[in-house]
């Protein structure tokens, strides 16, 4: 069963600390670098710009 998530629910993820918490815990469920985008954005209102920094610093 998928579960919808609503858009007014998201938590926004802004701090550098909270994407990268968020980037781990995504990948320690078995996401690939190219799936974190999707899956993240899906849970998440994320600042673009940091998710970038962080990412490509953590690869």
């Amino acid at each position: 069963m998928q579960h919808v998530i609503e858009d007014s629910l998201k938590p926004r993820l802004t701090e550098r600390v909270d994407i990268l918490t968020a980037v781990n815990i995504l990948r320690s469920r078995g996401y690939r670098n190219e799936d974190l985008i999707a899956e993240i954005t899906r849970l998440f209102y994320v600042d673009l710009d940091e998710y970038n920094d962080v990412v490509q610093l953590s690869a």
